[in-house]
């Protein structure tokens, strides 16, 4: 999967992210790695002054880092989903 930078993509990760367990919230803070993963409360924040591409590289890695439940997503989701955690790591 080729990671595209454009809002449409974003669009695409929130979608997902919608679809899971987890609240995705943009806040500002002092995350070393411009996101938070509360897990005890389901909640991922990012640091909402990123750029587009930080915003799109940390919803990539809380994506790969949560427990995501592939049954709860829809069809066009779960093949998202599989490609995202195919891909390789982003820096």
């Amino acid at each position: 999967m080729d990671v595209k930078y454009t809002k449409h993509f974003l669009n695409k990760l929130e979608d997902l992210m919608s679809e899971t367990d987890y609240h995705l919230r943009y806040e500002k803070g002092q995350f070393k790695s411009g996101y938070c993963i509360l897990n005890d409360s389901h909640i991922a924040i990012v640091n909402k002054f990123y750029s587009l591409e930080g915003k799109i590289n940390s919803l990539i890695e809380i994506i790969r880092e949560i427990q995501v439940n592939e049954e709860k997503l829809s069809d066009k989701n779960k093949t998202f989903y599989k490609d995202i955690k195919k891909t390789p790591e982003v820096h």
